[in-house]
């Protein structure tokens, strides 16, 4: 009985161990046509099913960006030629703020095609290929490689005489290129792929949730914006001829007010939305992206927010032809429910020179491969924008408590003038860093955000004085409250010139990895500071080409690491990390980079990195075949890769591990999580272990 429990919880360990094994990408593979001469060309077809939560990095983009290139090597043989390159079909681009680098990827499917020249009746096609997923989850990324063969796939003919007629009808020809892919997995694994959905319901809903929030959060954003711009000196002034236009009607009775007062607001939502319908449709999912991340649409978004700045404070004035206008606002004096949309069209023009690049901002913000967000986005800016102007047609009287037009007015214009510059900032920023001009590093940033938010301060505490400001005889309260604010976010950037994080910004500034006159790496690089370096107990392999962060000490080989950990008697923390590996970095640059971490990984462990993509090929001496997949490991990343399966049934990164100076396993590995405090916890468990 004991022998038969025993037994039992083995095989429930293994079968658990083989759970970690994750397989978030099921390819297929096929032709374009299952019958062709010798001198055709032919559409080699490669298709993905990528599981949801997962992404797949294409095969276009730089391989020095970061991430891993999708790669296909196609094995020589003189039955075939290729015709140019792999093509990616519909891949979405992205910038990534960690490689500071333009990537394409593609979700839930991807199809590569790739076009050969038939050159014999044997047809003999086969090779490998390797790709990259990750998932935004949990932070895990996993690199896979495999063999294809589709000489079976396509039948040669010796001339072309044996060709079937191109007039073929459509329809056949389709149910042709269908049935040619064959799948590479059965249909067991499918349902294995349901079952695992179906086991993961919470995580599901947790995700959902996560998403769900972010979307509120936007809109929420959307809303408060909206709010903000009936500040402008566009759009206040045009409260009070509002008020006027829908006095007349409240004379006729309050019931027909309101009525009208509602049909105009939601005319503003309606016109304000359909914009950001219009881009979402017209430029489509990729169109939105690409304008989030290509040079192009940022460097003009940034040219508009700077000539909309300089109107703001005070250089010229930005206005829509006066006939336009008034064409428009003529047809405003129209009675009836056509009058009411075209003083809300009215309303849309006249505002417009304040609005666009608020307007602007938001739709660059949505786009992230989505068509929905800008919709929403722009119903929520246009609902906060439309509801002050609603609520004073229903209720005109409510206009004698409002502050006149004034001074104070084209102070609010002066601090958005100063805001749109910072802002402005981050455009341009996204392009330099995804094209790598070196124009805007973070310490010019720093210095351009430091000088713009300090004019800001001395102007609203009077100190700077513009043409078009009225003589500020006093300080206000509110005036005092926003400058002391101001200032305290100056002083709070100072510190970054030198190297500080600054993490509450890190979405808005350039990587770290553009500063330079980064003091902490400095001091680092130096062997100051409270973190001293390991003492290695012999030069590290492979330290020429593979690094650690942080100016971390370790090794990248396990031998040498293993021996090292027996001659000092520490434990060794292993890192299983990659070169492509976006989470990795983020790793690195959120958590390690605490002191806490660093004091523990410098001075109480032997650090081992040992990177699972890396494709430098090892002396033949070195070769293995592995048990695991037995296929021949001949490169330092695919020996990584496949220790960290064999040994411990995982195949993601970041992953790390704490062994004794036997190898063995000290704590449960841990995987990606951003908690500095879990992350402390996890190295004091390792070393209270050992």
């Amino acid at each position: 009985m004991k022998n038969y429990l025993l037994t039992l919880l083995a095989l429930s360990a293994i079968i658990a161990s083989h759970a970690q094994i994750l397989e978030p990408a099921k390819w297929s593979y096929g032709v374009s046509a299952n019958e062709v001469s010798v001198g055709d060309e032919v559409d080699l077809v490669f298709k993905v099913d990528i599981d949801r939560k997962w992404y797949l990095y294409s095969s276009d983009f730089d391989p020095e960006c970061g991430p891993i290139v999708t790669t296909f090597e196609f094995a020589n043989d003189a039955s075939f030629e290729l015709v140019g390159k792999i093509k990616p079909i519909g891949a979405k681009k992205k910038v990534d703020e960690i490689f500071e680098c333009e990537y394409t990827y593609f979700r839930k499917t991807a199809e590569f095609r790739q076009t050969i020249k038939v050159l014999s009746t044997n047809l003999n096609i086969s090779g490998v290929y390797e790709y990259q997923v990750c998932t935004d989850v949990d932070g895990k990324c996993i690199t896979f490689d495999d063999e294809f063969d589709i000489s079976k796939q396509i039948a040669v003919t010796a001339t072309a005489a044996d060709e079937q007629s191109t007039s073929q009808d459509t329809e056949q020809l389709e149910e042709i290129v269908e049935n040619s892919f064959e799948l590479t997995i059965d249909e067991s694994d499918t349902e294995d792929n349901t079952k695992e959905e179906s086991t993961s319901e919470a995580l599901v809903v947790i995700e959902n949730t996560a998403e769900d929030s972010s979307l509120l959060g936007f809109m929420l954003l959307a809303f408060v914006t909206g709010l903000a711009a009936l500040l402008t000196p566009c759009v206040f002034p045009m409260i009070p001829m509002t008020v006027t236009f829908f006095m007349k009607d409240n004379e006729n009775g309050k019931s027909n007010g309101v009525k009208k007062g509602i049909f105009f607001g939601v005319s503003i939502v309606l016109i304000y939305t359909l914009l950001g319908t219009i881009f979402a449709f017209v430029l489509g999912a990729d169109g939105l992206n690409a304008m989030a991340t290509h040079w192009l649409p940022n460097i003009l978004i940034f040219i508009i927010f700077i000539i909309f700045a300089l109107s703001f404070l005070g250089l010229f004035e930005i206005t829509l032809p006066s006939a336009f206008v008034n064409k428009v606002d003529q047809q405003s004096d129209r009675g009836g429910m056509i009058g009411i949309f075209f003083m809300a069209f009215t309303l849309g023009l006249v505002s417009f020179s304040c609005t666009v690049p608020i307007v602007g901002s938001i739709l660059v913000l949505s786009a992230g491969g989505e068509i929905i967000k800008p919709i929403l986005g722009m119903l929520s800016f246009s609902m906060a924008f439309a509801l002050p102007f609603t609520l004073f047609a229903i209720f005109p009287q409510w206009l004698k408590g409002l502050p006149k037009s004034g001074g104070w007015l084209n102070s609010v214009k002066v601090v958005l003038g100063l805001l749109e510059l910072a802002l402005g900032l981050k455009f341009l920023s996204v392009a330099d860093q995804a094209y790598h001009w070196g124009l805007l590093d973070r310490e010019i940033y720093l210095a351009f955000w430091i000088v713009i938010f300090t004019v800001m301060g001395l102007y609203l505490l009077g100190k700077i004085i513009l043409p078009h400001d009225s003589k500020l005889e006093k300080v206000g309260v509110f005036r005092l409250l926003m400058a002391i604010a101001t200032f305290t976010f100056v002083m709070y950037l100072v510190p970054g010139m030198f190297g500080a994080p600054l993490k509450a910004l890190a979405g808005y500034l350039p990587p770290m990895s553009t500063h330079d006159f980064d003091v902490p790496a400095l001091i680092r690089a130096s062997g100051g500071g409270t973190s001293a370096k390991n003492t290695l107990c012999e030069q590290p392999k492979y330290a020429d080409f593979l690094h650690l962060p942080h100016g971390i000490q370790g090794y990248f080989d396990y031998d040498q690491a293993l021996a090292c950990a027996k001659e000092q008697g520490k434990p060794i923390f292993i890192d299983f990390t990659g070169h492509g590996c976006v989470n990795c970095r983020e790793m690195e640059a959120r958590v390690w980079s605490e002191q806490a971490v660093l004091d523990r990984l410098n001075n109480d462990f032997v650090v081992l990195a040992l990177y699972v993509d890396d494709k430098t090929t090892l002396p033949e001496s070195e070769w293995y075949t592995s048990e695991y997949d037995g296929k021949v490991k001949k490169t330092i990343g695919k020996q990584n890769a496949d220790y960290q399966i064999t040994r411990f049934q995982n195949n993601a990164q970041p992953y790390y591990i704490i062994l004794n100076t036997e190898g063995e396993l000290l704590v449960q590995p841990k995987a990606y999580d951003l908690s500095v405090s879990a992350f402390v916890e996890f190295l004091e468990a390792g070393k209270a272990a050992f």
